[in-house]
């Protein structure tokens, strides 16, 4: 199988965080038609939040995220009012005080935040918002920059879940990437974390970085599972340079050839599981008892744009420049540039960038997708009755699957298709052949492995 994926590693697919996927938004959607959308927003039901802060105190280098180097505090304190106003704004266009299931915060860093300003903004939430008592509260942080006094403020405000990015701890790889971040420094922002009662940690890893080996890699894996994080993503390194360009300073030379990854890939992958964590669609893994592996035990797992995820909500608000929400309607996604953002915001307009109405197709072929990529199956013949179409809609798609069939890749029986479990690192690929947008498109994406 080695070989196999090494013949399909190389393939540029989407990451599949939606579908349509935000290549595909169009930036004629008007505010209006969001705030339609919102209005309509079932009053009943739970909604989520996503905040974004797209302000780092470090560069790094391997980041593909839409962020800004604050040497200042000026534009973050900023960017905290309007992000208020933005809350008002949205909250006003909702039908009721709507209730909060999930409330992740993400960037960039939201720990550039002072303590005090992050609890304005959650003062604001608590105005305009009713988050429920067993919600989740998640935010994303860097170990090199997070004070005590934030990780105490985190704990009184309710967060009950941090993340930050490990990615290795190799020193050279840390230096080629320009983020020094030795074990030790790791190892006291969890514990100081867990004294502080967020006792829920996720780890990011990268596999595919510069002067990156599988030895190193499983050297950092076997450290990172010595701190028991409740979850782990093993991400692929999206090399980008033509959008993100920090990535430019990385060399191509330095980079890991396809046959590496794959090899980094399959090594990380079988330690993780080894060290006894549960491996969760393409590129998650988790302790047995976190919700994450439940949801994917009860085949109810779901991937929005921060990943996997037990979030079954409808509704998913994004809050801040380039935040990316859903309705029941279709995506939104906010203006990505802050400046032209903050106009918008100002001027009591929401800060609608590009969007997205769902038809039918899409409905079916989000849903497909989503199976693919939680679950590594579908059928096909199941979904015709779920969204009432045709038993032979993917006549074309199943036909086109049949390369990777001989491949070993997937099996199938009649309308069902399932991935063979060492061909788990190639479900993006899979996933692909119900895109139409992709098919069509000329949207450029990062390597399948």
């Amino acid at each position: 199988m080695q070989s196999i994926i090494k013949k399909y590693a190389a393939r540029a697919v989407p990451r599949y965080t939606s579908y349509p996927t935000a290549p595909h938004f169009s930036a004629d959607f008007q505010a209006e038609t969001y705030a339609g959308w919102l209005a309509a927003t079932d009053a009943s039901q739970p909604i989520s939040l996503y905040l974004h802060v797209p302000f780092c105190k470090q560069m790094c280098w391997y980041c593909g995220c839409n962020m800004k180097l604050a040497a200042r505090y000026a534009p973050i304190a900023a960017y905290v009012e309007d992000l208020i106003r933005e809350i008002e704004l949205v909250a006003a266009a909702l039908p009721t005080r709507m209730q909060v299931a999930h409330l992740h915060w993400g960037g960039g860093t939201p720990t550039a935040l002072s303590p005090d300003d992050l609890t304005r903004v959650m003062t604001a939430i608590d105005r305009h918002f009713a988050i429920l008592p067993d919600a989740e509260l998640a935010i994303e942080s860097d170990p090199r920059t997070l004070t005590d006094a934030m990780i105490g403020r985190l704990g009184e405000l309710g967060f009950n879940r941090a993340s930050f990015g490990v990615q290795e701890f190799d020193p050279e790889v840390q230096k080629a990437i320009n983020r020094i971040q030795p074990p030790e420094m790791v190892e006291r922002t969890v514990t100081r974390l867990r004294a502080a009662g967020i006792e829920r940690i996720n780890f990011d890893l990268i596999y595919g970085l510069p002067h990156q080996t599988t030895e190193k890699l499983l050297t950092t894996i076997d450290r990172a599972a010595t701190m028991r994080p409740d979850r782990i993503a093993l991400f692929g390194y999206a090399h980008v340079p033509w959008m993100a360009k920090n990535q430019r300073m990385i060399p191509d030379a330095a980079l890991p050839d396809t046959a590496e990854r794959a090899r980094q890939a399959e090594a990380a992958s079988t330690a993780l599981q080894a060290q006894g964590y549960v491996a969760i669609g393409l590129d998650h893994f988790a302790l047995p008892h976190d919700p994450l592996a439940e949801a994917a035990r009860a085949g109810t797992l779901h991937r929005n744009f921060q990943g996997y995820t037990t979030d079954v909500q409808e509704t998913l608000i994004g809050l801040g420049a380039t935040s990316i929400g859903r309705t029941k309607q279709g995506y939104v996604q906010n203006i990505t540039e802050t400046g032209a953002w903050a106009r918008a915001v100002g001027a009591g307009i929401l800060p609608v960038g590009k969007g997205v109405a769902l038809n039918p197709d899409d409905r079916l072929r989000a849903w497909v997708i989503e199976r693919i990529m939680c679950d590594g199956a579908v059928d096909t013949e199941a979904a015709a009755r779920r969204f009432n179409v045709a038993a032979d809609w993917a006549e074309a798609e199943l036909l086109a699957l049949t390369p990777l069939e001989a491949d070993g890749i997937l099996e199938r029986d009649g309308g069902r298709i399932t991935l063979t479990p060492e061909a788990r690192p190639l479900t993006r690929l899979v996933a692909a052949a119900f895109d139409t947008y992709f098919q069509s498109g000329r949207a450029r994406h990062s390597a399948a492995v």
